[in-house]
């Protein structure tokens, strides 16, 4: 079973340029996940769906932009719901960096 982490992420660059930084930041994400990698990742309206793959296991996400704000989800697998709350500060943290 899962355990979804949500972190909301305040910005005022409008949608078109956050989805315009999110597309060009995906390597970046990837980067940022200690033995992980983005395997793929896809638009659905104002909607990022992405996939990672870190200590064995399958992270999905959905990072959903809004006008004033960014939604992010990440269904945690199995023994990384463990680390939940330290996964949601870190994210916190270094998402906006993804919107500079």
């Amino acid at each position: 079973m899962a355990t979804p982490v949500t972190v909301d992420i305040p910005h005022t660059l409008g949608k078109a340029a956050v989805r315009a930084r999110l597309d060009g930041g995906i390597d970046k994400i990837s980067a940022s996940i200690p033995g992980g990698s983005v395997t793929d990742h896809r638009w659905e309206g104002d909607t990022l769906h992405f996939t990672a793959k870190a200590m064995g296991q399958t992270i999905a996400s959905a990072v959903t932009v809004y006008e004033t704000n960014v939604h992010a989800v990440v269904d945690l697998p199995g023994i990384l719901g463990l680390f939940a709350s330290k996964i949601q500060d870190y994210i916190g943290k270094e998402a906006p960096k993804l919107l500079r």
